[in-house]
């Protein structure tokens, strides 16, 4: 199946990316198990523990206003008790939709039941005299209330602290998990980043070094890719191109030995002729001097 360059490089981009894809989802999930964990003990535990403290600081002010009515022998401030008591109300309704640990549900519905009967001892306390007998038994009232309230926040602060702990192992859990994941992807990422980086580096070493070879004359130099991708078709059109080029260096070489002989014996047959044409006056200009000086000789002789 042929794969071009184009193809090959994306498919490696997309694979980064499903890499990277990957640790953003498992981390995206880690945290956000995390984050519902400390949600839930702000949300929740942490929530309880308020209102217990709010309804707690409730009972509080009013028992003080009354005992401190009782001693000077004044009438409560009934404005300042019905803020209270609509001050408690509304954290003991915000508690009753916040039930979450077990056993939570019937203490609430006892703190509930314990609220009603001391709100009446309030209310018939601020609306007539204040006696002893009231006086005592509003204080057992609210002792009862203030136990169970107690209860009620050591229950959710024990919850936040089991809670906190298990935050704390899965967070660390998770930061081992999450460790791991991208200790292995970044192995794989750099091990798919060398092999891809060596595929390419390869194939335009062999490339460039066989232009090399192609600038120098060395026609005999080939590439040899494997594949089915752009290389292959560049390295067959190369060795046909070296291929061509040899040929046509052979063809010059014979052509132009052949025009030099050519060239070389025109030339050698004009100058060996007019060699010989100069050699053969030579000669007969040498034996007519020879003979005319035999003669001369002759003659001196016959003297």
């Amino acid at each position: 199946m042929k794969h071009s360059i184009r193809t090959r490089f994306n498919l490696g981009m997309i694979f980064l990316f499903m890499i990277i894809l990957v640790l953003a989802v498992f981390s995206g999930y880690y945290l956000n198990k995390l984050s519902d964990k400390t949600s839930a003990i702000l949300k929740e535990n942490y929530l309880s523990v308020v209102y217990a403290r709010e309804m707690s600081e409730g009972i509080t002010k009013i028992n003080q206003e009354i005992t401190a009515a009782f001693l000077t022998r004044r009438k409560p401030d009934s404005l300042k008790i019905s803020k209270e008591i609509a001050f408690i109300d509304k954290s003991l309704l915000a508690e009753k939709s916040n039930i979450t640990e077990p056993g939570e549900d019937k203490l609430v519905s006892g703190i509930d039941e314990d609220y009603s009967q001391y709100k009446d001892s309030v209310l018939k306390l601020v609306s007539s005299a204040i006696s002893a007998e009231g006086m005592i038994n509003l204080q057992n009232k609210s002792a009862s209330l203030s136990q169970k309230l107690l209860l009620l926040s050591q229950m959710n602060g024990n919850a936040i602290e089991v809670k906190t702990d298990d935050a704390k192992s899965y967070s660390k859990s998770a930061l081992t998990k999450m460790t791991v994941l991208a200790s292995l992807c970044f192995l794989i990422g750099m091990s798919f980043t060398f092999s891809f980086a060596s595929y390419f580096s390869q194939r335009f070493y062999q490339l460039y070094n066989g232009i090399k070879e192609i600038v120098s004359s060395n026609f005999d130099q080939h590439l040899y890719f494997y594949g089915h991708d752009e290389f292959y078709e560049i390295s067959l059109v190369f060795n046909e191109m070296a291929d061509k080029l040899k040929e046509n260096k052979q063809k010059l070489s014979v052509t132009l030995l052949d025009d030099k002989l050519r060239t070389i014996s025109s030339d050698d047959l004009e100058e060996l002729k007019t060699m010989l044409f100069k050699i053969k006056i030579t000669e007969e200009q040498t034996a007519a001097l020879i003979t005319k000086i035999q003669k001369k000789l002759e003659s001196n002789e016959l003297r």
